[in-house]
């Protein structure tokens, strides 16, 4: 029989997926399930994105450039103005979505066997896909005490070797909603340039900030023309997660051009998703802002209810949509199985994601899960009395806990 390969071998299994077996088989038993394993928002897509779509002039659905159409990117140089962001049509590749863009991005800094510093937790798939390019991971762990703020830089300039090629981060964060400040970005942009390094940086979530807290890019700071590459995409933004649109962009014109190789062997992202993301970028800012203060209702409504359990440490996210949470258990893989397989209250149970699939560092993660809280108030607060009932319950409760600054 044929052998598959060392890299898909190696490349580690989604913890935010690997979950679903069991959702299923509590589903097939009649048991609800709260899905907060998932960043699936359930907000409605703009109407002015699917009307133009429905509209356009679709005789033959041909292959755009493979950057992108030009009328989708001339659109995005004025929607990027909005957020201080300077570039032009020339500086962005539009991709089928934002791993699409991620890859891309990876595969232009590094080569085999190069190394990447990434805070952890981090997005799960940020090892999948590295791991399998062959390209390491290096953790610097952010602690639960601070609220995952950016470890010191004294941290990251320990772990520089001479195969590291970049600094990836999440901001906000996926998956513990942590926002990195201007100062903190100032001390990443101080690391780079003396270490002649990549910022490659996730920036999808930069529209739910709260607090009074607004998103900086990394390509709004002066002096990193050469060093920062954007990951972008319109799936949380504008609620479109199936339409899979992404970008890369920077005004590295050598990587870029490495980019293009890869944009141009995958020929081209879906034109009906272009179509789609330029109607979505007349979407009003009241849009927005609604939406904006329904995630906030809903990160309150979360926040205080886990805050207020006996045992459950959890941080104050300021944005995305996500809270990572400290439970009193002696096994979150275990327990989030446990909430699945055995457990349900008055019918219904939570589906979360165990927190060891977001670290690289082993051991790390094991009392920790990642909710996303992207259900209406009723069903998290319903989702909440499951979680506060299965930890008076569950076999494998521990008592000692870490107390977390509320930040």
């Amino acid at each position: 029989m044929p052998k598959t390969s060392k890299r898909t071998a190696n490349t580690p299994s989604s913890p935010i997926r690997r979950l679903v077996p069991f959702a299923e088989a509590a589903k097939k038993k009649g048991t609800e399930v709260f899905h907060l394993n998932i960043g699936q928002p359930d907000i409605e897509t703009p109407k002015i994105g699917v009307k133009a779509l429905q509209e356009a002039d679709l005789g033959v659905i041909a292959y755009s450039h493979s950057a992108g159409t030009a009328s989708y990117r001339n659109k995005l140089v004025e929607f990027y103005s909005r957020y201080a962001i300077d570039i032009n049509s020339e500086e962005m590749i539009v991709t089928n979505g934002g791993s699409e863009a991620l890859l891309f991005a990876i595969l232009a800094c590094t080569d085999a066997g190069d190394e990447i510093i990434v805070p952890e937790p981090f997005y799960a798939n940020y090892n999948g896909f590295a791991k399998s390019l062959d390209v390491n991971i290096v953790p610097i762990t952010a602690h639960i005490e601070t609220g995952f703020a950016l470890p010191p830089i004294d941290a990251f300039e320990a772990k520089i070797s001479a195969k590291t090629k970049a600094i990836l981060i999440c901001n906000p964060s996926n998956p513990t909603g942590y926002m990195y400040s201007v100062e903190e970005l100032e001390q990443l942009k101080s690391i780079v340039q003396r270490h002649d390094l990549y910022l490659i940086a996730d920036e999808v979530y930069r529209d739910f900030c709260y607090e009074g807290q607004q998103h900086t890019s990394i390509l709004a700071i002066d002096g990193m023309e050469e060093y920062a590459v954007m990951i972008d995409s319109i799936s949380k933004r504008y609620s479109a997660c199936g339409a899979r649109l992404g970008l890369v962009v920077s005004k590295n014109k050598a990587m870029m051009a490495e980019a293009m190789k890869l944009a141009q062997a995958r020929l081209s992202p879906s034109t009906l998703a272009q179509i789609l993301g330029e109607g979505l970028i007349d979407t009003p800012r009241s849009y927005f802002e609604e939406v904006t203060k329904e995630y906030d209702l809903r990160r309150k409504t979360v926040i205080n209810r886990l805050q207020a359990m006996e045992g459950v440490v959890c941080p104050n996210p300021l944005g995305a949509f996500y809270t990572f949470v400290q439970f009193p258990v002696d096994n979150s893989d275990k327990f989030c199985q446990w909430l699945l397989e055995e457990f349900s209250h008055n019918g219904k149970t939570v589906m979360m994601a165990p927190g060891t699939g977001f670290y690289d560092t082993e051991g790390l993660g094991r009392q920790e899960a990642r909710i996303a809280y992207v259900l209406n108030t009723n069903a998290l607060n319903e989702a909440m009395d499951c979680l506060e009932a299965a930890l008076k319950v569950y076999p494998g409760v521990v008592k000692k806990q870490t107390k977390a600054i509320n930040v």
